[in-house]
């Protein structure tokens, strides 16, 4: 017990000394928020401990070199005049004050050694963050108003995120709410989706329908929109062609196959004899019963109804705008129809469970080739989901 003790608490010896060493490491290599994150996590456990003496010093430490060396970044980026550095300050002032939040709830924190509180020169940043927050409000409404005029499609995805952006550090500045819903509806791509049977089978017009239904496909995102059917009232910037080369459905086959099976059953019960032909008892005066065991055979006639769909085809991405071709998918679909059942002569007990299922079906219609083709929808339109999930129209 005692060693076990010992093991324990030099265990735990050397992974204070490892986290202090780590802290200090982190300090060094100016990694100043890493060290003030490991010394903070350690003194809310116990701040007061005096195995944490060395992490106190390292807070106060790290907290004025961070400090010191976001101002001077600050002060550069001010001096550079570069207005695509205003995010960067607005940034840097934020985690100025974060930094001091995070401390706030662990003072005071008392330094053993001279008896005194460690100390941390907190300074007030909210009229620099609020001021730096309605410059950088300012330029990016300017930028993404200037992004307005281009008329493009992707510059107004770049204004629609520069507004999101100030929506969300300055909800309801200006008219960023209305500006914002205008973007998106200039940003979006709107692709137009249709089939073409270039095959010499009939198409389900059912099948047609439910491939067109992209409601159903989920894939509509922020950027993207697709119409199974066209509304005048849009000018497509895509068209998505699925085009159905060729269809082969398989003759209907039945497969017969023939087994033998063969099992030792329990048939009844004989009683116990010994040696001399008596019939032995149990404690309780009763005869033993024996489980007589016979051997049974069966003859098993497995019969497999058979019939294939493949589709194949090819999907293609169309720039509109252009009539041309962007890029060409090929794509395949199968759809398999299996029924199996059995017939037997001889005892049935000799049969596993899975040939008892198939004894007691019959044989069933085989589906029409229209059916068979319906079927393989479903599988066509996953595989159709996956290409468009893949491949964007846009590079």
């Amino acid at each position: 017990m005692k060693k076990q003790l010992l093991f324990i608490i030099s265990f735990l010896f050397l992974i204070s000394c490892s986290s202090i060493k780590n802290t200090q490491e982190a300090i060094n290599n100016g990694n100043y928020d890493t060290a003030i994150n490991i010394a903070i996590q350690n003194l809310k456990k116990n701040k007061t401990k005096k195995g944490n003496q060395p992490y106190v010093l390292m807070l106060q430490e790290a907290f004025v070199k961070a400090t010191a060396k976001d101002l001077d970044r600050i002060s550069f980026l001010k001096k550079d005049q570069n207005p695509e550095n205003i995010e960067t300050i607005y940034g840097i002032y934020n985690s100025l004050k974060n930094r001091q939040e995070v401390i706030k709830p662990l003072l005071p924190l008392r330094i053993l050694e001279n008896g005194n509180n460690a100390e941390f020169n907190f300074r007030n940043y909210d009229e620099d963050i609020i001021a730096n927050k309605n410059q950088l409000s300012d330029y990016l409404y300017t930028k993404a108003k200037k992004l307005f005029d281009a008329n493009n499609k992707l510059d107004y995805r770049i204004a629609f995120e520069d507004l999101e952006y100030i929506e969300k550090i300055n909800p309801n500045f200006k008219d960023v709410r209305n500006l914002i819903n205008i973007a998106h509806e200039r940003g979006l791509d709107f692709v137009i989706v249709s089939m073409k049977n270039e095959t010499d089978k009939v198409i389900p017009k059912r099948l047609e329908e439910d491939l067109l239904n992209f409601d159903t496909y989920g894939l509509n995102d922020l950027w993207t929109v697709y119409h199974g059917a066209k509304d005048p009232k849009i000018n497509y910037d895509f068209g998505l062609e699925l085009n159905l080369r060729d269809i082969l459905v398989s003759p209907e086959q039945v497969r017969e196959k023939q087994m033998i099976k063969e099992r030792d059953v329990v048939d009844g019960f004989t009683y116990l004899l010994d040696k001399d032909g008596k019939q032995v008892l149990d404690q309780d005066g009763n005869k033993i019963k024996v489980d007589k065991t016979v051997k049974v055979r069966c003859e098993l006639y497995q019969f497999t109804q058979f019939k294939s769909v493949k589709v194949t085809g090819q999907v293609k991405y169309i720039d509109v705008s252009k009539k041309q071709t962007l890029e060409t998918y090929p794509i395949t679909s199968e759809f398999l129809f299996q029924h199996i059942y059995a017939n037997y002569k001889g005892d049935k007990r000799a049969l596993e469970a899975s040939f008892l299922d198939q004894i007691s079906l019959r044989v069933v219609p085989f589906p029409s080739n229209e059916q068979m083709i319906y079927d393989s929808g479903q599988d066509l339109k996953e595989r159709l989901k996956a290409i468009i999930t893949k491949n964007s129209f846009r590079n």
